[in-house]
């Protein structure tokens, strides 16, 4: 177990004049206002890149890929030159590049790996996402640059990895960092945030299930990790302010061969870059 108590670790907050807005729709029409937050839920932020970020971005391979099945195009990352190939998955406004000290460590380690901007992320095209288009994006980037030995998936990215294997993504093994679980939790987080009434929750995924077609708690990860017989390895840190350390647990509850690995002081993000993190999951991905 890893400890890391100086590590800032609050939770990002929704900006007040997105509030102040939400308040007031939500006072005029409840039909204007789960089109709001839909709208919100599906929108990610796109961050500059980190200097941390810099050497991998301009030295990787990049291509545009089109996915077919959504319609949309990703940029694709290519870092290092093995044949021995590991995909890594950001999680909601992340970018290819974020797992960069796991990409380093990997390719020192005689393997490269293939990374990706979701759509509406990084570099990719779009303003709007959503996980049903991390997993095709996963599930194509397969068809094109796999097969991968192993897929590590931070967040969302950690949902999306789960799913596309229950879809029928092969790999040796798979890692989730930070990963969420159960989907009306997270709905009701992010409401929660919108500070709108509870109610608008459940309002709010019965309007995702009619648009898409899907039941959402079929995506949740624990649903997911019931299905799943390779290792996984689910690393969660346990002052996460994003995903509470419970959705961690209850993948790896679900999991018929997995292994946890509990942080703490490290929250969502700073976990992806802690050292002890790096090695044990490198050391998971190479010993399977």
């Amino acid at each position: 177990m890893t400890k890391k108590t100086s590590i800032h670790t609050q939770s990002l907050k929704i900006p007040k004049p997105i509030l102040l807005a939400s308040k007031f729709i939500s006072l005029i029409s409840s039909k204007l206002t789960i089109l709001f937050a839909a709208k919100l839920f599906t929108t990610p932020i796109k961050h500059t890149i980190p200097k941390r970020e810099f050497e991998m971005d301009q030295i990787s391979d990049q291509k545009k890929l089109q996915i077919p099945v959504i319609n949309k195009t990703v940029v694709v990352y290519q870092y290092g030159q093995s044949d021995k190939k590991i995909l890594l998955v950001h999680g909601w406004s992340g970018r290819g590049t974020q797992l960069v000290k796991i990409a380093d460590a990997l390719v020192k380690s005689g393997y490269s790996t293939v990374s990706f901007d979701a759509p509406a992320h990084g570099k990719s095209p779009g303003n709007q996402s959503i996980m049903t288009e991390f997993i095709a994006s996963i599930l194509e980037i397969d068809k094109q640059y796999g097969p991968f030995e192993s897929a590590i998936g931070h967040s969302l990215g950690g949902m999306s990895v789960l799913n596309a294997i229950k879809k029928g993504l092969k790999l040796n093994t798979a890692v989730i960092i930070g990963s969420g679980d159960v989907v009306q939790d997270i709905i009701e987080d992010f409401i929660a945030k919108l500070e709108l009434k509870p109610s608008f929750a459940t309002t709010l995924r019965l309007h995702f299930e009619k648009k898409y077609g899907e039941k959402m708690n079929d995506y949740s990860a624990y649903q997911a990790a019931k299905e799943i017989t390779m290792p996984v390895l689910v690393i969660h840190d346990k002052d996460d302010p994003e995903v509470p350390v419970k959705a961690g647990q209850n993948i790896y509850d679900h999991l018929k061969n997995g292994e946890l690995l509990l942080t703490e002081g490290l929250g969502h993000r700073k976990i992806l870059g802690d050292s002890e993190v790096v090695k044990r999951t490198v050391q998971f991905v190479t010993k399977n």
